[in-house]
Parts: C-alpha cells; sequence; structure tokens
C-alpha cells in the first residue's frame, strides 16, 4: 500500500514524513476526506466537525510504540506511562485515502475489535496537529468516530506499490504487527536473501573452541564458519522512554566441529538477516564481537547430546562496534572437508508420549485435525504487551490419541497464520507439559519454547528434518490412509478449554500470579470491559449454583408468529456493552443480531420461560417440550449426517502434500490446489441458520426462586455466539475459514469474489446444545449467567478427551449427558430422554445453598461479544483453601 501524494504546494515541508500522506486514485478536488482534513488544518482551533458525513471504509490500522512525554524533575515520572502504543488509520473515500493518526482516547476502539480494517465508519471530528520540534511538520488526527452498521465496505482505491511511509507522530521509523511485537511486519523486514557465490578461504577460519579459549586477548577475531542448529523468536525491548531505532533482538545456536555456542543478531540487522538465518543455514562471520554471555537465556535442548556447548561466550552481530559482515553459503557449496555438524532432531510418536517426564523436549509431525482460532494472552497486568498463540491437534498413526498442540507465534506469521486441518505439522523444540502429582490421568500437550519452529505443508521441502527415519515413517503412513475419512475427523475453531484447571483449588491458587485470585460477581463487567480483542482470560469467583438450563440446538424450528424475536443490537456503538435497568435489576446484554441467525427465537433471561419451576419441593423439575411452548412446526433432524453419498470419490493422502517431503527433483510436485475438495451435496441439506432453540429444560433452587426478583445486579453473559462453535472443516472454504479464525489484518483484505459466506453457515462440529448456569453471589444480592459448552465430536471422539473429575460432578454429568445424546442423534435416532438427565439435577441439588468457587474462561470476540464459559467448580470446604484466600 502506498500513499505518495505529496501536500499542496502551500504546505511545503522539510523533505521529512509528509504532513498529509495521501494517495489518489481520482481528483482531490472530489475527495470529500480530502476536504475536511484541509477544513481543519485552516481552521483557528485546528479543528473540525463535519455536517455531512458519508460512510468511509478503514483500510489499514497500523500501531507503533509511543513516545513519553517530557517529565518534569519533580515528581519522577511513573513507572508505566500510558498509552504504550498509538495507531494510525488510513481511510477512504472512494476517490481518495488519508493516513491520520488515531486520538489516543480512541485506542480502546482498536484494542477491543471495533475499529479495524474493512470497518465503515463515519468521520464526526478531526484535528491537525504541528510537531513543534520539526519544522512546518504536522498530520491530521481522529478524534471522533461512528460506526457504520449493515453495510458493506467499499473496495480501497487502488494504489502502487511502494515501500511504507514511517509513522505520522514522534520519531519512530517502523510500525509493529497489529497485535503482537514477536512478528516482522512490513516492507522494513526483508525477505530471504537469494544465494551469492562466496568464497571462503579456510586457512583464515578459526574455529569456536580456538576463540572460547584467545577471546580475551584479542580485538579482531578471525572468520568463523558455521551452521545454525536452532532459532529464536524475535524479542522487542523498545520502550518509551527509549530512542533505539530498531529494538530487536534473536538468538541462533551456532556450530562448527568444535561445538555449539550462542549468535545474537541486534537491532537493524534483524529486518535485514532474520528471515534469512534458517535453521541448517551455513553462515561466514566477519568482523563480530565476543561478548560474556547472558546468563538468563532460555537453552534449547541439542538433537545430538554430544556436542560440546561454549555457554560462557556468545558472538554479538551489529551493524556497529564493529560492523559485521555476513554471507550465506549455499548448501550446495558447503564441502564435507569443513566438518560442520549436520542438523539433528528428537522426533518423537503420539505413543511414545505418555512415557515422557515434564519438560522433555522434542520434536513432532502430524497431520492436523483440529486447529483453533488465534487467541491473545497478556503478559502483564495491566500491560498492553500480548502473547499470540493457538491450539492444534495433528495424528501420526501411532495412537488413537491426537497430540495436543499449545502453538504460540514464533515469529512466522506466514506459517502460524495458514495452519489449518489436513495438513502436515512440523513443530520443533516443544515441551512437555503434565503434572503427574496433581492429576495422573490428566491431559497431556506439548507448548512451545523460546526456540520453537513450526512448518506447514509447503515449507518441508528442503528442510533437514525430511531425511528423519521417523518423519519417513510418518509419510508412509499417509499413504495408507484415505482423504475422505480423515476429512470426517477434521475440526475447526471455537472455543477450546484447554489447558485444564488443577483439581485442586488449592493449586489453582499457588499457579495464579495475580495478587488476588477471587473476583466479585459485581466485578465481572469491569474485568469484560478491560478485556482487549480476542485476549483470553480465566478468573475466579464465589457463589451457589442455583440454576440449570439446557438450551437445545438440535431441532429446526418455524416460529409460529413469523415475527423475528427482537434483541437489543450494541453493534451501533463503539462503546462497551450497554447497561440497563429493568424491574430494579441490572442487566448487561452483550447479545447482538448475529447470535439471532444462529440460534433462533432468544428469550429474555428474566422471563419466566426460562426460571419457571413448580412450587413443589426442589428435587422436581419442571420439563417443558415444543407443545408446552405453544410452537406448531418442529422438524427433527439428525445433526451429523455429513457424508450422506457413498459414492463419494476418495483419494489417498499421499495425493497431497507429499510433494514437500520428495527429495528427487526429477519428480513432478503435486500443487497445493489439488487438494482434497469435499463433496458439498454430500453434506446435510439444512444449513446451520436455521438451526433454533429446541426443547428448554431447567431446574432452579428455592433459594433462587426466593431471591430472583430481589437482586440488586444480575448479569447475563451466557450467549453462545456462532464463533465459539467449534465447525467441520471445509477445504473449499478454507481461505475464508482461516480468516475468521485468525485474527483482523492490518491492511484491509477483501473475501474471496463470490463468497458470501459466513461463519454461522458452516456445520457446527460438536453440541445438541449448551447449558446456561445461574451463579448467585454468597450475599444473595448479584448473580450471574454463565455458559457451559459440552464439547463432543462424534467423528473423532479421541479429539478432546473430558475426563470425569472430583469434584466437579455437575460439569461431569454434562458432558457425559450430551456426549450420549450427541452419539444417539448421530446414528439417526432422536434421543428421547430430556437434556436434563436426572443425574445432572442430582449433582445440581448436591450443591444446593453451598459456597462453591467457579472458575470462568473469557474470551473477546471483538465489537461488543464477549464469551464467558463455565469452566470448573471448586468446593470451598477443600482442605487448607479456606484461609488460603
Amino acid at each position: 500500500m502506498q500513499e505518495p501524494g505529496p501536500d499542496p504546494p502551500d504546505d511545503p515541508h522539510d523533505g521529512s514524513t509528509p504532513a498529509s500522506t495521501s494517495s489518489g486514485g481520482g481528483g482531490g478536488e472530489a475527495s470529500w476526506l480530502l476536504r475536511v482534513l484541509e477544513a481543519a488544518r485552516g481552521a483557528s482551533l485546528l479543528s473540525a466537525s463535519p455536517a455531512e458525513m458519508p460512510p468511509l471504509t478503514v483500510v489499514a490500522v497500523e500501531r507503533y510504540l509511543a513516545e513519553a512525554p517530557p517529565c518534569p524533575p519533580a515528581p519522577p515520572c511513573p513507572a508505566a506511562v500510558l498509552p504504550q502504543y498509538w495507531y494510525d488509520v488510513t481511510l477512504a473515500d472512494g476517490s481518495r485515502q488519508e493516513r491520520c493518526h488515531l486520538a489516543p482516547s480512541l485506542n480502546g476502539l482498536v484494542q477491543r475489535g471495533h475499529l479495524r480494517p474493512g470497518a465503515r465508519l463515519r468521520l464526526t471530528r478531526c484535528s491537525y496537529l504541528y510537531d513543534e520540534r520539526r519544522l512546518r511538520y504536522g498530520f491530521p488526527c481522529l478524534e471522533g468516530v461512528e460506526r457504520v452498521a449493515g453495510e458493506p465496505p467499499a473496495r480501497p482505491v487502488p494504489i502502487a506499490s511502494a515501500p511504507r511511509p514511517p509513522p505520522l507522530r514522534g520519531e519512530r521509523k517502523h510500525y509493529l504487527p497489529l497485535w503482537n511485537n514477536e512478528d516482522p511486519y512490513g516492507d522494513t523486514w526483508e525477505a530471504e536473501k537469494p544465494p551469492k557465490k562466496v568464497d571462503v578461504d579456510v586457512s583464515k577460519l578459526t574455529s569456536l573452541g580456538h576463540l572460547e579459549m584467545t577471546w580475551r586477548s584479542r580485538v579482531h577475531f578471525h572468520p568463523l564458519l558455521v551452521r545454525v542448529l536452532h532459532k529464536s523468536r524475535l524479542r522487542y525491548y523498545g520502550k518509551p522512554e527509549k530512542k533505539v531505532d530498531v529494538p530487536y533482538q534473536a538468538y541462533f545456536e551456532v556450530a562448527d566441529s568444535s561445538g555449539m555456542i550462542s549468535m545474537v543478531l541486534w537491532n537493524s540487522l534483524c529486518p535485514e538477516w532474520y528471515n534469512s538465518m534458517k535453521v541448517g543455514t551455513v553462515l561466514l562471520l566477519e568482523q563480530y564481537a565476543i561478548k560474556n554471555s547472558y546468563p538468563f537465556k532460555t537453552q534449547p535442548t541439542p538433537g545430538d547430546s554430544q556436542m560440546k556447548r561454549f555457554a560462557t561466550i556468545e558472538i554479538s552481530l551489529n551493524v556497529r562496534d564493529p560492523p559485521t559482515k555476513i554471507s550465506i553459503i549455499p548448501e550446495e557449496m558447503v564441502k564435507p572437508e569443513w566438518g560442520l555438524p549436520e542438523v539433528k532432531y528428537r522426533f518423537i510418536t503420539r505413543s511414545e508420549l505418555d512415557n515422557l517426564p515434564n519438560n522433555h523436549s522434542c520434536d513432532v509431525i502430524g497431520l492436523v485435525t483440529f486447529v483453533g482460532r488465534i487467541e491473545r494472552a497478556r503478559k502483564r497486568e495491566r500491560s498492553e504487551d500480548f502473547w499470540l498463540y493457538r491450539w492444534a491437534h495433528a495424528i501420526d498413526g501411532t495412537s488413537e490419541q491426537p497430540f495436543i498442540l499449545e502453538i504460540f507465534a514464533t515469529s512466522q506469521p506466514d506459517v502460524f497464520e495458514r495452519i489449518h486441518p489436513m495438513t502436515y505439522l512440523v513443530c520443533t523444540q516443544m515441551r512437555v507439559v503434565r503434572d503427574l502429582t496433581d492429576n495422573p490421568s490428566s491431559t497431556i500437550y506439548l507448548t512451545t519454547s523460546n526456540e520453537s519452529q513450526i512448518f506447514i505443508t509447503g515449507c518441508h521441502k528442503g528442510q533437514p528434518y525430511t531425511r528423519d527415519t521417523k518423519v519417513k515413517n510418518f509419510i508412509h503412513w499417509t499413504k495408507t490412509q484415505s482423504e475422505a475419512d480423515q476429512m470426517k475427523k477434521t475440526v475447526i475453531g471455537g472455543y477450546y478449554p484447554l489447558p485444564r484447571p488443577p483439581n485442586s483449588f488449592l493449586k489453582y491458587c499457588k499457579s495464579n500470579k495475580v495478587e488476588s485470585v477471587l473476583k466479585a460477581i459485581g466485578e465481572m463487567g469491569k474485568e469484560i470491559e478491560d478485556l482487549h480483542y480476542r485476549e483470553h482470560k480465566r478468573i475466579a469467583i464465589q457463589g451457589i449454583i442455583s440454576a440449570v438450563r439446557y438450551i437445545n440446538c438440535s431441532n429446526v424450528a418455524e416460529d409460529a408468529s413469523g415475527v423475528e424475536p427482537v434483541q437489543k443490537d450494541t453493534s451501533q456503538t463503539l462503546e462497551s456493552s450497554t447497561v440497563s435497568k429493568e424491574d430494579g435489576v441490572q442487566k448487561e446484554n452483550l447479545q447482538t443480531k448475529e447470535f439471532t441467525s444462529f440460534l433462533g427465537p432468544q428469550y429474555a433471561p428474566g422471563e419466566q420461560q426460562w426460571h419457571q419451576t413448580p412450587q413443589s419441593k426442589k428435587s422436581t423439575v419442571k420439563r417443558k417440550t415444543e407443545a408446552e411452548e405453544g410452537s406448531t412446526s418442529v422438524i427433527p433432524v439428525p445433526s451429523y449426517h455429513y457424508f450422506t453419498r457413498s459414492a463419494r470419490k476418495k483419494f489417498g493422502l499421499d495425493k497431497i502434500q507429499h510433494e514437500d517431503f520428495v527429495q528427487d527433483k526429477n519428480e513432478q510436485p503435486v500443487s497445493d490446489s489439488s487438494q482434497y475438495y469435499p463433496d458439498q451435496e454430500g453434506l446435510s441439506a439444512i444449513p446451520e441458520t436455521e438451526e433454533t432453540r429446541g426443547t428448554c429444560d431447567s431446574w432452579q433452587s428455592d433459594l433462587w426462586a426466593q431471591v430472583k426478583d430481589k437482586l440488586l445486579k444480575y448479569l447475563h453473559h451466557s450467549t453462545v455466539f456462532p464463533e465459539s462453535i467449534p465447525r467441520k472443516f471445509d477445504y473449499e472454504h478454507k481461505d475464508l475459514l482461516m480468516q475468521q479464525y485468525n485474527l483482523h489484518a492490518a491492511v484491509y483484505q477483501p473475501k474471496e469474489m463470490g463468497t458470501d459466506k459466513s461463519i454461522d453457515e458452516f456445520k457446527s462440529a460438536s453440541g445438541l446444545g449448551y447449558y446456561e448456569v445461574t451463579v448467585l453471589g454468597i450475599n444473595h444480592d448479584v448473580a450471574v449467567d454463565v455458559a457451559f459448552l459440552p464439547l463432543f465430536y462424534p467423528e473423532n471422539p479421541h479429539l478432546l478427551q473430558m475426563e470425569d473429575i472430583e469434584n466437579d460432578t455437575l460439569l461431569s454429568c454434562m458432558s457425559c449427558i450430551s456426549a450420549y445424546q450427541q452419539k444417539t442423534t448421530s446414528y439417526g435416532t432422536l434421543c428421547d430422554t430430556f437434556p436434563l438427565s436426572n443425574e445432572i439435577v442430582k449433582a445440581a441439588m448436591d450443591l444446593d445453598g453451598k459456597h462453591v468457587v467457579c472458575i470462568l474462561d473469557i474470551c473477546h470476540l471483538g465489537d461488543d461479544k464477549v464469551e464467558v464459559f463455565l469452566s470448573k467448580i471448586y468446593k470451598t470446604l477443600e482442605p487448607d483453601v479456606l484461609g488460603l484466600v
């Protein structure tokens, strides 16, 4: 994207960044946006509020490090200066694009996913800011915007490709990725450098072993010839008060015949060289520095346990002191007599994983059967820095269980964002996570380390691991598989409950890093308001389980009235969720019209249809059927008949993705586009958008019946949004699905031409429904509705193991009953038992009146959509718990 247009002649500059960066695809006189910005610059108060406000398209939202304001001598500057980051927004009005600074007071619109590329908005107020430290330099600033709902974004004006100008405000030289700091972003980062012929004079080389012994007595060092064995993700160390232009570093472990040493790539060398230095790359290093090693850096586990490690020193590569000279030696020019070690791996199979200890380092390869959405975790409380991560499952044929992989961003955004089912996934330097002391049957999973690298289809060819025996065995296994059979097991996106909270609340408290573990129910609104886009957080509240309701989504029903139910639409506001008062009860409603198309008619949480129970003893349960509700047209349909044609053409897995592992260059590779596309006619003919609520079965305690109308505050966070539901993977629309479950891109990416599918049109992979659980505060004055989503996959029961857990009988019962119902329904017979079984009612009654701790998983899905799922219930009578919090 380019914004080459200079300012009008009446506003000359000093040759630095233009004051009004723009790009024109048409006459500037026809641009409403340009006229408004010029009006702001010419106004006495340097601001303008236009009378007419046509909709604009957000083309790009880009983030960069803010600068600390000047501080007086006393009092001293605070430790944390907010905001930590600034944003520039590119807007288009159909004839012109303008890059504007976003007023810091509006940063929350970006952080919560309201203001994003592709969105339509109206500009209500803008200003013009001059930089007093630069000669006649200024830029437009957005101070007020309103979102336009229901109108598709216009295509931005096409513009020629050119280097991106630096950020508008301050003196920063480059933009950061929009959602984290570890990934390279922008044209500052060079792609892989083309190989060049390099003459290597072996007589002038030194070895790492000799270097370790003599480095203190030397100022200049002989050239080094080394191979990269391990590569870390990027580390960004920029601070608002620091003036480093490109504050990056990256660690590499390099080796020659004498041993292995750490090498650090600093600052502006990172954008130039990081993408070119891959595992296996051979480097010729000249004019480098040697320093004492940093003692607290992470250490990868070498594939060769016999290799000597030089741990006291490290190689430092920088643009000065001295200016480093780096050369990449093409692999075909590497000579055996140089004695460079080969890259070795520690691949394991899934059948071997169960016997490995916690924190064991290993490499894995598998066929992806599930990949979750990208989520973010805050690095520190009240910080604006986040980790990006996603979950994936992969199988290798040695076990019925998959590898469960927690994959954090590894500074490979193109790979990280393109993980999808039916691709071959390689993850290196993974760490085993298991806790035998707390729960021997707990789920074992693997998580990435600082030195992990990930590879998918299209990346494998030429990688050193293709020669590994276990990799070859995996490829051989894939040739024996039917792709159609594996496709049935694939799932993408949705809520994912791992890692599970520990069985002991005492251990949960000890592993929680915040000062106060428990949150008051009344504080949940503030917790949700502080969430950023796709931020996942786990909180604990204390309360009493007072009601359980089952919401059935398996039946297709027609509303007898023919009128769409009314919901409060929060899509028109750029603020947080609306709070209203009704009958003296404060309610927070995060529902949107998008949810209507997924579940159909909605009952207000306070209505009698939800809470009505008999006036007899609390052990009696009121069960409602469609007839009692007055539904006149109910059509039961099986939920899991996805592949109904027996004559579907089947392909072997050897016809996809195998080309990446082929070493013979004479073989004709199979392109990625030839991979299997599911037969759409074999899918269920009932679109998911027609799914509506069927039976609604509920239980409530006597206590709830007495206090529910007298609450001071009643929060409703039980909405299950379409984005929360795991979906069956559809290869034909894989790009659309990946775009849905990735984060919003920094630059507008229009959907594919002819693609108008929404996420709720893709088949659900699990669930006839979900449960709504009401938690009453222990002072009986506040309450909250939260959701429990049983996850069971009929096509692949091994995808997610939800074992029965001690002290969590209620959730275990709800999971098991739902799994039984789904099994029954998937075989084509409608389950004739009520969703709220006797076991569930008994488990709920056992908790009646008792104080419990509920662990909630909350995640901000963008706009005003926040999912809140019940993940664990602890009894407060556990030993050593009462005095802990």
